[in-house]
């Protein structure tokens, strides 16, 4: 079974992955804003929405959205941990394990990837370690409290503080499912990520990475991402906290809607024994 997708508008293609306990509703106004010439996908990731699979892992979470996708070629825009996924998605040629057919860089359906809140991962194995023992904490909280009570306590937390209650979309995220949210907190949560900052430079797309000038935890990442993947990244700043998709699409909408062609590297000639 694919992952659950919704098709708006027509035009260019952008493709939009969500973040934890998020799922496709939650890109409103966004997504309406883009399909007026756009043709805007909006994807439920693994163990969100109607999307089920929940157990899969970061690489193979970024294989089924490519494939849920379809080859239509287009823009990604992933947030948080929608973004962590894209990245393995756009890295798969390698990252992918062996049973799994290989996706060309050149071939790839991503034509331009936008990254929200995003990082390369936690790199040390002390910090994964005490950030999967946090996640499964969340997740056996979320078991015993319950989609409601647990939604409240994580959009309580000071990243979101500057979302209203309207931008929240807490009343579309609970159209998602409490197993599946646990699921992928063991399974796709940070701490499950091999850090991929040493691997960044291999993208040869054009890459934006968006980050919200009040987020100060990754403010620095951001700047951290486009050092790392070279000359066809872009750092773009926009007004609000971490949620910027959320808080602020009306400022977001013409970052996405442009086209900017970085200049890109050669790609590197890879060889297969």
């Amino acid at each position: 079974m694919s992952l659950h997708t919704e098709t708006i508008g027509s035009g260019p293609r952008i493709v939009l992955v969500h973040g934890f306990t998020q799922n496709c509703r939650c890109w409103e106004p966004l997504a309406s804003l883009l399909a007026v010439d756009h043709e805007v996908v909006l994807v439920d990731a693994p163990g969100h929405g109607q999307s089920f699979h929940d157990e899969v892992d970061l690489v193979e979470a970024g294989r089924l959205i490519l494939e849920a996708a379809g080859s239509r070629p287009g823009t990604f825009v992933g947030y948080s941990m929608g973004a962590r996924m894209l990245l393995h998605a756009a890295l798969c040629e390698s990252v992918l394990s062996e049973s799994v057919p290989p996706v060309v860089l050149g071939d790839s359906v991503i034509e331009r990837l936008v990254l929200i809140g995003a990082t390369g991962g936690l790199e040390t194995e002390t910090d994964r370690i005490a950030r999967r023992q946090s996640d499964e904490e969340l997740a056996s909280a979320l078991e015993a409290q319950g989609l409601g009570s647990f939604l409240d306590r994580w959009l309580a937390m000071p990243m979101f503080a500057s979302l209203s209650a309207e931008s929240a979309s807490r009343e579309a995220r609970l159209g998602n499912r409490a197993a599946g949210l646990a699921a992928s907190l063991r399974h796709c949560g940070t701490g499950t990520q091999k850090p991929l900052w040493d691997r960044l430079h291999e993208l040869v797309l054009p890459v934006s990475v968006v980050v919200g000038t009040e987020d100060k935890k990754f403010g620095p990442l951001a700047s951290r991402l486009v050092s790392a993947i070279g000359d066809n990244a872009a750092l773009v700043e926009i007004s609000g906290g971490h949620a910027v998709h959320l808080e602020s699409p009306e400022l977001l909408l013409p970052r996405l809607a442009s086209h900017p062609t970085p200049s890109l590297r050669p790609p590197k000639v890879r060889r297969h024994e």
